[in-house]
């Protein structure tokens, strides 16, 4: 937990509302520096002001989009420009689309993946090296209880956050006696903007908060382990799913988000 605290800078990405946020104000709260990153400068620069007069800690501020190719590479770019050198890394930033892959258009698709997949692997690949190098440092990257089961509806949603999963848990044992930690935390319904965009049908059960999840994420990461499911309910669910007969897993999903009808 020292990588998260006094002496140490976290760069955060989706940093600008929701579980970002609730990152930021904890590792601020115990001494961290920030890098805050999301597309709403503004934003970012209304919470950095706050957390510095808070917490006396150096927060900067970067305004990127991480939607295209190259986003997770250019992002890096800035970051090594600014000679910040960035022990932690939170890749939170992430969207889901609400709706069947055959009515959407192919952007809705893209976007998911190049923010949820493409911008959060570069980033991992690029900054993990000098972690590494420096023997500390810890990466936390947000998936989802969607990515232990196929959720139709959100096809590709759900997919990403099943490669986020197992991407960041194979990491975990490839980084194993580096001193660096690497976890996957994975949030089921939880009350931030997320929704805005998915739609309150893509919402299954009742919601937890931004500052539950960053708990839950903490001390998983504290205790070293690959992946953790924020919630009791959330985590039975995520065990089970993948324990039932196919077609019964995916048929529950399915009427778990399916589209309403007025």
């Amino acid at each position: 937990m020292r990588t998260l605290e006094t002496g140490s800078t976290t760069l955060i990405t989706g940093a600008s509302s929701g579980i970002g946020r609730a990152f930021a104000q904890r590792i601020a709260a115990a001494g961290g520096d920030l890098v805050l990153v999301a597309r709403r400068e503004d934003v970012l620069l209304a919470l950095a002001d706050d957390l510095e007069r808070l917490h006396g800690v150096r927060v900067r501020v970067i305004a990127h989009d991480l939607d295209g190719p190259d986003a997770g590479r250019a992002l890096a770019d800035k970051v090594r420009d600014t000679r910040i050198p960035v022990d932690a890394l939170i890749n939170n930033a992430g969207l889901g689309v609400h709706g069947d892959l055959a009515m959407a258009p192919l952007a809705s698709a893209t976007t998911q993946i190049a923010v949820n997949v493409t911008a959060l692997t570069t980033l991992t690949a690029l900054l993990l090296p000098p972690m590494v190098t420096r023997g500390r440092g810890a990466i936390i990257n947000v998936a989802s209880t969607a990515g232990f089961q196929a959720v139709p509806h959100m096809a590709v949603y759900s997919a990403s956050k099943s490669y986020v999963l197992t991407f960041t848990r194979a990491l975990w044992r490839e980084v194993r006696g580096t001193g660096v930690d690497v976890l996957a935390v994975c949030p089921g319904a939880t009350d931030t903007a997320f929704f805005d965009t998915a739609g309150e049908a893509a919402s299954v059960g009742s919601r937890r908060t931004p500052e539950q999840v960053v708990d839950s994420a903490l001390r998983a990461l504290r205790a070293g382990r690959p992946s953790v499911v924020d919630g009791r309910g959330n985590a039975l669910v995520s065990w089970l799913a993948p324990r039932l007969p196919e077609r019964v897993a995916i048929n529950l999903a399915e009427r778990s988000v399916r589209p309403t009808t007025e």
